[in-house]
């Protein structure tokens, strides 16, 4: 989609005849290359494609080429309980912002309603329309993360709920659907922690490049949203821990979990092999056993057989192995 923003009117999308000359920022939101060549076409610049988004070294995700400026960064998207992450390419001009992105943000999606808003005087410019996506996206990227850390602390309670399921199989099941939040949860904190870096590092190009001039309010946001980037990766570091931390948790109740199973399989084995003796003893057929000729020899051996089945089920009973879990 080839999109128009303009201070004091709505999003508009652009059409191959449309005069650019007054345009602020072009949005192209999931371009086709057909898109991009008529970007290229009406602008007379170069429009960064997806694959060069994606490079992942510095000095292709940040660069200066004929007094135009590119910028690119991974971005974090949150889907109900699913996380994705796209790229986002930044090309400014001194006349215009040319966003390139391959999914819908809210961030976007809110400083394009500022700016249809904002009363239109002439007076915005590029560079105020970068900063505001800058320090938008990194107001989602603070939402999302107030999010993840409600989401662990929901996954702590029930982790180290002294009132888990009693029963084995609801036990069993608590735990495996714990771990697989605790996986997407350490997924959306990974591409969150990419996006933020991303982030940092166009703001630290943007501040050092000589040739680039910034009024001194935007610089100042800038600095701020520097802070704010930086308050932010310590929150996200403590995050990972945590997931490691419940992650390591969950895996040691799992463990207990199959402690506990194998101990009921040895009480069994256990149980079962005394008796089994006491049958197979008097079940041989040898002429001289003293116990053919006794009237009570048959209920003599049934109740070594009922002794060898209580006194191990006692002693198990002492151990706590039959206790509450």
């Amino acid at each position: 989609m080839f999109l128009a923003r303009l201070a004091g009117v709505p999003a508009r999308e652009i059409e191959p005849d449309d005069d650019l000359s007054g345009i602020v920022w072009i949005d192209l939101i999931n371009p086709s290359a057909a898109e991009i060549d008529r970007a290229e076409k009406a602008l007379g610049i170069h429009v960064p494609r997806r694959e060069e988004l994606e490079e992942i070294e510095s000095s292709s995700r940040h660069y200066e080429r004929s007094n135009v400026l590119y910028l690119s960064s991974p971005l974090v998207r949150r889907v109900d309980e699913s996380a994705f992450s796209y790229p986002v390419g930044f090309v400014l001009t001194a006349q215009k912002l040319v966003t390139v992105r391959y999914s819908d943000y809210y961030a976007f999606d809110v400083v394009g309603r500022d700016i249809a808003e904002a009363a239109n005087d002439g007076t915005l410019t590029p560079d105020q329309v970068m900063t505001q996506l800058l320090e938008e996206m990194i107001n989602r990227l603070a939402d999302i993360l107030e999010g993840l850390g409600r989401t662990l602390d929901d996954v702590s309670r029930k982790v180290f709920n002294a009132d888990r399921p009693r029963k084995r199989a609801n036990a069993g099941e608590m735990l495996r659907e714990t771990l697989r939040r605790l996986g997407r949860a350490g997924d959306l904190a990974s591409m969150i922690r990419d996006s933020l870096l991303g982030i940092d590092r166009m703001l630290i190009y943007v501040g050092e490049l000589p040739g680039h001039v910034l009024v001194d309010g935007l610089k100042q946001r800038l600095k701020v949203a520097g802070r704010d980037v930086a308050s932010l990766n310590d929150f996200v570091a403590q995050t990972m821990n945590k997931v490691q931390f419940l992650l390591d948790a969950t895996l040691g109740f799992i463990n207990i979990e199959q402690n506990d199973g194998m101990k009921v399989l040895t009480v069994v084995s256990s149980v079962g092999i005394a008796p089994t003796l006491i049958a197979g003893i008097y079940g041989m057929n040898f002429k001289i056993m003293p116990e053919l000729s006794w009237h009570y020899g048959y209920q003599y051996s049934l109740m070594m057989m009922t002794l060898s089945i209580v006194l191990p089920l006692l002693w198990f009973w002492r151990r706590g192995w039959f206790g509450a879990r």
